[in-house]
């Protein structure tokens, strides 16, 4: 049986570099991208921001009283994708086999490349490649798995490769926190901290029967790992089946105008990526996520459109058919699923040639322009709607907690 050859790849700080493409003036700049308001969070920073103590995840406000000098970018989910699906196609064009982790990493299983070409070599070249036809900085790490290489990847940023040959894999990950472990959260290493445990290399020497009384089945993977063992296979690449966005309010709030506008904002929206995707939808979730945390959702099913209409009037009536018009709204999201490719069919007994015109027109504008560069009357008062986010755990193309 041929030993494993796992390629991890990991674009720095991705959102940056790619505001960093469009607008050179960025460069060598504090920046952080995210929420601008007092509950919006950092999506993404630049090392010069992290060398104040920004770090993603981190409360706008705060970020912003450590790093006042820094500058503060919305982001925009469209452009971001453009630049992931850039560096999925190269890839595609390369790997035997790939995984899409999230919308700026990747796995690559090379596994035999070593009889005929050689994986450090063939790793480098498609490195530089990726570098010379996107232009963003990109780190590498090549091992016997998963887990090891997705560490190694972090030690060589920013914009390094590499390598931790078969055996070294204990060695390696031995002087490491246990933080990087990618199953180890805050409050696991909190709990393992305090019974002094903080590194993988004391981990490396404990039984394993005391992991797992301590932590049950989640102690038994993270000894295996702090050992180098992963036997997660590559997942290969599939396209998103669902696409959704969820817009987190500054104020809790039962502003019907609003709540409204920026509904027809988000269904408009959706609808726009799904025909510039050549994409179909058959399912439509409307979720509210009330004042007291507490949320509700609800689903239609119907037949396959990218049609604005259908998908306003849809959301809209679901909206209406689960919001308890007693509480405070915190948060509204909507999602289509049941994806699948196609272009949309005229509807002969609803569109007009007009209608189909507008929209034609329309698309036209925004794929020049801007997703936002026209919208409809009722949703000009949405500003920004809110992040991209598959509700379903599918890599999102915005994998941050951003907020309105």
């Amino acid at each position: 049986m041929l030993e494993k050859s796992i390629l991890h790849l990991d674009l720095d700080t991705f959102f940056v570099s790619c505001e960093r493409l469009l607008n050179p003036k960025l460069n060598g700049k504090p920046i952080i991208i995210g929420g601008t308001t007092g509950r919006g969070v950092v999506a993404s920073c630049s090392y010069e921001a992290r060398a104040f103590g920004v770090r993603s995840a981190m409360s706008m406000k705060l970020a912003r009283m450590i790093c006042p000098e820094a500058i503060v970018i919305k982001g925009n989910s469209g452009i971001y994708s453009k630049f992931s699906n850039h560096v999925s196609e190269i890839i595609k064009e390369n790997a035997p086999l790939f995984e899409k982790a999230s919308v700026d990493e990747f796995y690559i299983d090379i596994t035999g490349m070593d009889r005929f070409y050689g994986c450090q070599k063939w790793s480098s070249e498609l490195r530089s490649k990726l570098l010379k036809e996107t232009h963003l900085p990109i780190s590498f790490a090549l091992s016997v798995n998963k887990t090891v290489s997705k560490i190694g990847t972090q030690q060589a940023k920013p914009n390094g490769f590499l390598q931790i040959e078969s055996g070294r894999e204990k060695s390696f990950l031995a002087p490491l926190s246990l933080m990087e472990i990618p199953v180890v959260g805050e409050k696991t290493y909190e709990l393992l901290s305090s019974m002094g445990i903080k590194y993988i290399k004391t981990v490396q020497k404990m039984p394993i029967r005391l992991m797992q009384a301590a932590l049950g089945a989640n102690g038994i993977s993270i000894w295996e790992k702090c050992q180098g063992i992963d036997r997660a296979p590559v997942i290969p690449y599939h396209h998103r089946k669902s696409i959704g966005i969820e817009r987190t309010f500054e104020h809790d709030t039962i502003d019907m105008v609003k709540l409204n506008s920026i509904l027809v904002a988000m269904a408009e929206n959706l609808a726009f990526q799904l025909r510039n995707g050549n994409k179909l939808t058959a399912c439509v979730t409307v979720k509210i996520r009330y004042a007291d945390l507490s949320y509700v959702t609800k689903q239609r099913r119907l037949p396959y459109t990218a049609s604005d209409s259908t998908l306003i009037e849809t959301s809209k009536d679901l909206f209406k058919s689960v919001y308890d018009k007693r509480m405070m709204i915190r948060l509204i999201g909507l999602r289509y699923s049941n994806l699948v490719e196609g272009g949309y069919q005229i509807n002969l007994l609803e569109d007009t040639v007009e209608m189909v015109n507008l929209h034609q027109a329309m698309d036209h504008l925004r794929k020049r322009f801007g997703q936002d560069a026209v919208k409809r009357a009722i949703a000009l008062g949405s500003r920004n709607i809110g992040r991209v986010n598959p509700f379903n755990g599918e890599p999102p193309m915005i994998p941050a907690h951003r907020r309105a």
